[in-house]
């Protein structure tokens, strides 16, 4: 709001002053053309010369009031004349600076808005404005230059990300290795059993946030393999079977509703990732004898999938922490055992990469409800 009353405010002001110039610029123009009308048409005062003839007087006379009169009736109708010339500049100024100052700010707008379409997805993109080498070239040629610096930037971090994720699962191969070496040795020391129990839990853990860190870093990417229909529902029905173990331990209640037509397009195995993160979140956020519900649906354009999930009241003010990396809310959530904190992160990256979204909502009974929007497949 505050940019487009600020756009408002520079049309209005360059409208004003086009205006001013149009309504100056006439009037000058009208009181010279009045200036020079009235000094066109003197009379004669002075007398003719060379008679003394009281006829020949009394003619010059009723002449000179013949064109006293004439002057007086051509000046008042080029004084008519000229007010409402002024009228009608006055009429024709206001559209004229408006149309004028919507010409001049119309290259502003055209940069303004394909620079909003513009976000991390998409930093590839340039405004590549063409025409004369003048200001607004320089200053979206300026804004080009920036777009390219943080393009490079995001390259170079989530490039990072994951050649260290990579690179780190060498030395976790190894010192698993190293741990069954150990525990496979005759008659190991209940203590090195026990230890190698818990360091494996934890090389799993870490594993774990490599591989999220692995999805997370190729969701930011935005570079989509492929794009194929993927059913939704097919995709929630393998995420359940693979933590059937899970939801069979903690008592939950899952219910599924909705129907097969809420097929998505794009890359199946980030949005299998996408779909099993959520059925995660719900599964391990979650209260024993808890319930979960999952939904998909289908509109002309879009695929939905919804999962909501009991458990304690959330603060809604709070919801956009966690779609950040290592983000939690609640008791449940501030704790490092449940999770990596990479969950809805990978979610709202894969959908964001699908042109889609991830809407979170904290219902004022308790848990959390969570909904993704994909754009929907033509097939």
């Amino acid at each position: 709001m505050a940019r487009r009353a600020l756009r408002r405010t520079v049309r209005v002001r360059f409208t004003a002053l086009y205006t001013g110039l149009f309504l100056g610029s006439g009037a000058l123009l009208l009181a010279l053309a009045y200036g020079f009308g009235t000094q066109t048409h003197r009379a004669v005062s002075q007398r003719v010369p060379g008679t003394d003839s009281t006829a020949a007087t009394e003619q010059v006379r009723q002449l000179q009031a013949q064109l006293a009169e004439a002057h007086t009736s051509q000046t008042r109708q080029l004084l008519l004349g000229c007010l409402i010339a002024f009228a009608v500049l006055a009429v024709l100024s206001v559209p004229l600076g408006t149309g004028m100052a919507r010409r001049v700010l119309r290259p502003l707008r055209e940069i303004t808005a394909a620079t909003q379409a513009i976000s991390a997805a998409n930093l590839d993109r340039r405004l590549a404005v063409p025409g004369p080498d003048d200001e607004v070239k320089e200053l979206a040629d300026t804004i080009d230059g920036l777009l390219a610096r943080l393009e490079a930037s995001f390259a170079a971090q989530r490039r990072f990300v994951a050649d260290a994720s990579h690179e780190l699962r060498t030395p976790l191969t190894t010192m698993r290795a190293s741990l069954d070496v150990a525990v496979a040795k005759p008659d190991p020391a209940p203590q090195t059993v026990a230890l190698a129990g818990r360091i494996r839990t934890e090389l799993d853990r870490v594993d774990g946030l490599l591989s999220g860190l692995l999805a997370l870093a190729r969701a930011e990417h935005g570079a989509l393999r492929e794009r194929t229909a993927v059913p939704l529902a097919a995709l929630v029905a393998d995420a359940l079977a693979d933590r059937a173990d899970q939801i069979a331990v903690r008592r939950l209640t899952v219910t599924l509703d909705g129907t097969d037509d809420a097929v998505g397009a794009g890359d199946r195995t980030l949005l299998a990732r996408l779909v099993a993160n959520l059925v995660d979140n719900a599964v391990v956020h979650n209260a024993p004898d808890g319930w979960i519900r999952i939904t998909t649906a289908a509109t002309d354009g879009e695929a939905r999938l919804t999962v909501a999930t009991g458990g304690p009241v959330l603060d809604a003010a709070q919801l956009g922490e966690l779609t950040r990396p290592f983000r939690r809310l609640a008791a449940d959530r501030t704790g490092s055992d449940n999770g990596s904190g990479l969950g809805l992160s990978i979610v709202a990256a894969i959908a964001a990469a699908h042109h889609g979204r991830l809407d979170l909502a904290a219902p004022a009974t308790g848990g959390l409800t969570a909904t993704v929007r994909l754009p929907r497949s033509a097939t």
